[in-house]
């Protein structure tokens, strides 16, 4: 399976990313032939030395001044560019990240919102360039090791803040990209922190791999370090994708079990990627329960002050894992016949990275509504929902 992985030691910037794809194997000459048919802009493509690195450099010149555009309008120009669809859908759910850290940053609603620097030609030129070259390499799947977010302040529309910039910040939230901060400048741009968090998963090591490539791409500012975004092509070994988790654990024996029930609910709203409730057997005979969680390592603090406040247990067994396997998700949804209505029931599905399908499953509450309408076992729905699934997308995979 090849993936890419970029280590963002230095940050990201648009310009930043699409160099290190071109380093990386991206065709230079249809990455300038599409900006450039695209955008109103020039694209220069070169080499650059940061402290000794070699680096593809690329610079969007821009001939005239230009007005900041209303969301919508940056929306328009992709969808009258005649890219791609994969390239078109790509930039799209960019600028969708872009916009909705705005509208939060700003409390404008989408319609209402324009943008200043992120809607000029030289971003427009490196959300479409990157998402291009990003699918000219052609990877299975893309990663994201922490990435180095600078430090220092930043000058904005609202004055001088720290950084990250408040957009980015809120990008980085929305996505769940792992972040640290090092250094007295900005080193990653809204643009650059939009790109990671469509494409890329988070990722706290390497995985194991052949490299198969390596590429840099250059930075505008020179820095104590070398300012460049390193990307490399990798042939790892597993079919399945992996993240890094926490298992946070305790023992109760004196919580009733409406309370439990409520605790459930809220830990799962507030980053529990899973929640069990085991009874059990406690010391001098008592019945009790063990209180299991899965979480991610940035939730985990959070989680544990939430289990104490609810329960009142005094401390919270930590279960740092190497890692968990998961298995890529996506969701359809399935047309069903049912007593001569027709009913389009959402299916979650489950595969690896080179398309097997591994499970599907019916929703619950959507099979639920049906079963209710027409007085039928749920089994039975479910059941039904998710033959049909097979039916539609099991033969491709298994021919």
């Amino acid at each position: 399976m090849r993936s890419i992985i970029f280590d963002a030691f230095s940050g990201a910037s648009g310009d930043m990313i699409l160099g290190t794809l071109i380093s990386l194997g991206a065709d230079r000459e249809k990455v300038r032939e599409v900006i450039e048919s695209t955008v109103d802009v020039s694209v220069r493509i070169g080499d650059a030395n940061k402290r000794g690195i070699c680096a593809v450099d690329v610079h969007i010149d821009v001939d005239h001044e230009e007005h900041e555009r209303h969301y919508h309008e940056l929306v328009d120009i992709v969808l009258n560019a005649g890219l791609p669809p994969r390239v078109e859908n790509s930039a799209l759910a960019v600028f969708e990240l872009m916009a909705k850290a705005e509208s939060k940053v700003h409390g404008k609603s989408l319609d209402k919102l324009h943008f200043h620097e992120v809607g000029q030609n030289d971003a427009l030129a490196d959300v479409i360039g990157s998402c291009f070259a990003m699918h000219e390499v052609g990877a299975d799947a893309i990663y994201c090791l922490p990435i180095n977010v600078g430090g220092g302040r930043v000058k904005s529309a609202h004055g001088f803040m720290p950084v990250p910039a408040p957009a980015t910040l809120e990008i980085l939230q929305q996505t769940g990209l792992t972040f640290y901060g090092s250094g007295n400048r900005e080193l990653l741009t809204p643009t650059g922190a939009a790109i990671f968090g469509h494409f890329a998963r988070p990722i706290e090591n390497l995985p194991r791999g052949k490299v198969l490539s390596i590429g840099y791409g250059a930075g505008d500012a020179n820095t104590e370090d070398p300012n460049v975004l390193r990307s490399s092509l990798i042939n790892t070994e597993d079919d399945l994708s992996r993240d890094s988790i926490e298992v946070l654990e305790t023992n109760v024996d004196d919580v009733t079990g409406e309370v439990l029930g409520n605790l459930f609910e809220k830990l799962l709203s507030i980053g529990a990627r899973d929640v069990a409730i085991i009874p059990a057997t406690m010391k001098k005979g008592r019945t009790g329960h063990i209180i299991k969680v899965i979480t991610k390592t940035e939730h985990s603090a959070t989680i544990a002050r939430e289990i104490m406040r609810e329960t009142g247990t005094l401390g919270i067994r930590v279960i740092p894992t190497k890692h968990r396997y998961t298995a890529d998700r996506r969701m359809d949804n399935v047309r069903v016949l049912i007593r001569g209505k027709t009913y389009d029931i959402p299916v979650k599905i489950a595969e690896d990275h080179s398309g097997e399908i591994l499970h599907i499953s019916a929703e619950y509450e959507d099979c639920k509504r049906v079963a209710k309408e027409w007085n039928l076992p749920l089994k039975d729905i479910i059941r039904k929902v998710e033959e049909e699934a097979w039916n539609i997308h099991g033969p491709e995979y298994m021919s």
